[in-house]
């Protein structure tokens, strides 16, 4: 029976679903748990579950000598030390397209909360206030999604059905859609009413939205975040909403979670939920049943479904 050192905390009630497929489980989800697992049961663990923010360090790869496999809960893998793992011939995997119906489905209602103003007028009615503001409409309007993998496919459709037109920017133009493509995130903004990052984390994409792209996105433009805080250069971003460059944003992603900076908190033109976007009985389903399924193919002899490397 192969042993799996699990990270994570957030998928507990699906966990089962390993088990029942013949792993035995660790369970370490927070740091001295996980440093103890490490330091004293090292030579039991053939292989790690873990989430992107969390990843596996390469010292922690080094205390692991039976380790063959690395599982991401989730499309982001970037704490992951992948130079160490692929030096190690260790396999990595991740949850890529999974849950991207539920992380759309948040853009969307972070979309519609933070344009249409519902926390604020949610919370006049409450006061016993009657506070009416006119907000913008969607129809004719042009949504820009920086990322158009799973998620970003699953945000425009959902958009389309909103009447809103879809520009993009990616690595490269797909030659599947024919969404309007935009040659870098500066451009994708000055064209965007709306902007979504959707993108992965990691070094590679950080600060694509920097100043110069939320300037571009103007005192009339909203900002979603529902990838990775590193993304978004959020001193920009504060500075733009403090002053009134930039309309709003709704973020559910953070710089140092779980701690939100106050002076996001103060704003009230922002919407913040707590990183909830991939997070469904759906998808926490689905994403362990895709780790369960990587797990017995490697252990199988046969090719892993989702590799983060070939």
């Amino acid at each position: 029976m192969k042993t799996v050192l699990v990270l994570v905390e957030s998928v507990n009630e699906y966990l089962p679903i390993l088990e029942e497929a013949g792993f035995r489980l660790i369970l370490a989800p927070t740091p001295a748990t996980r440093a103890e697992a490490v330091a004293t049961r090292g030579g039991e663990i053939d292989a790690v579950l873990t989430r992107g923010p969390l990843g596996l360090t390469a010292a922690e790869m080094a205390a692991l000598p039976g380790l063959g496999i690395i599982c991401v809960l989730g499309a982001g893998y970037e704490q992951v030390d992948l130079p160490a793992a692929q030096a190690r011939g260790i396999t990595v995997t991740n949850g890529a397209g999974v849950n991207a119906p539920t992380v759309a489905d948040h853009a969307m209602a972070l979309l519609l909360s933070l344009v249409r103003d519902i926390p604020l007028a949610d919370a006049s009615v409450r006061r016993g206030e009657w506070r009416k503001v006119t907000r913008p409409s969607f129809t004719g309007k042009t949504v820009g999604i920086l990322g158009l993998g799973a998620v970003g496919l699953a945000i425009a459709k959902r958009a389309t059905g909103f009447d809103m037109q879809i520009a993009y920017h990616n690595r490269s133009p797909r030659t599947d859609v024919d969404f309007n493509y935009c040659a870098t995130p500066q451009a994708l903004a000055a064209e965007s009413d709306v902007l979504i990052v959707a993108t992965p984390g990691g070094s590679g994409t950080a600060h694509l939205i920097d100043k110069a792209a939320i300037d571009a996105l103007g005192e009339e433009g909203f900002l979603v975040n529902i990838a990775r805080a590193s993304v978004v250069d959020t001193g920009a971003l504060v500075d733009a909403l403090q002053h009134g460059r930039l309309a709003g944003a709704a973020l559910d992603v953070f710089d140092d979670e779980p701690q939100v900076p106050d002076v996001l908190k103060a704003l009230s033109n922002v919407v913040l939920t707590p990183h909830v976007g991939g997070l469904s009985p759906e998808a926490s389903r689905a994403t362990v049943q895709r780790v369960a399924d990587n797990l017995l193919a490697f252990y199988a002899g046969k090719p892993v479904l989702t590799p983060v490397y070939a």
